[in-house]
């Protein structure tokens, strides 16, 4: 497990992306109280998810408008096809906490 922040540092609406500790960047969303965890990395193209349009349970890529639902990581429009893989992500003690699976190195 990776500590990612204070819950109260993640409030509905926003988004982190994690570097350290992730064999690929991981971005975290708080979607209207339900925090979900994505590859960062839109599949289409090379841009960072984190900094993209949250609305509901969906994410809009800010390059190319691909969206994908977070929490299946499906692709919901073109121009993306593949999806994302998902990440699980909990909350102890007021901390998210992001779990890479043993075996994935960081």
């Amino acid at each position: 497990m990776i500590t990612v922040c204070r819950l109260e540092d993640l409030p509905p609406g926003e988004a982190l992306r994690v570097t350290e500790g992730v064999p690929s960047p991981i971005a975290v969303f708080n979607a209207d109280g339900t925090l979900y965890a994505v590859d960062d990395t839109c599949t289409h193209q090379d841009a960072s998810l984190a900094d993209g349009w949250l609305e509901g349970c969906l994410i809009e890529c800010p390059l190319h408008a691909a969206s994908f639902d977070l929490r299946t990581g499906r692709p919901t429009c073109l121009p993306a096809k593949e999806p994302l893989r998902t990440h699980r992500v909990s909350v102890q003690d007021g901390f998210v906490l992001l779990d890479i699976p043993v075996g994935e190195p960081a």
